[in-house]
């Protein structure tokens, strides 16, 4: 897949739709939570711009 850019993104709140969140991180990880008590963990779980899934010495062995 291209052009697909991480962050967080939230659709159907407020508009009695099931709230649908999608998470991308920068390491490529993919999250997907719905309905509002998942959508309301995944937001305050996520951190667009830092990864939580690499460590930086795993980032460096990978790099050698």
């Amino acid at each position: 897949m291209t052009g697909l850019q991480p962050g967080l993104t939230v659709r159907g709140i407020g508009r009695g739709e099931l709230p649908v969140a999608d998470w991308l991180c920068a390491c490529g990880h993919h999250e997907r939570a719905r309905g509002r008590s998942a959508v309301t963990e995944l937001t305050t779980r996520a951190r667009v711009q830092q990864c939580r899934h690499t460590t930086p010495a795993a980032s460096g062995r990978a790099a050698a």
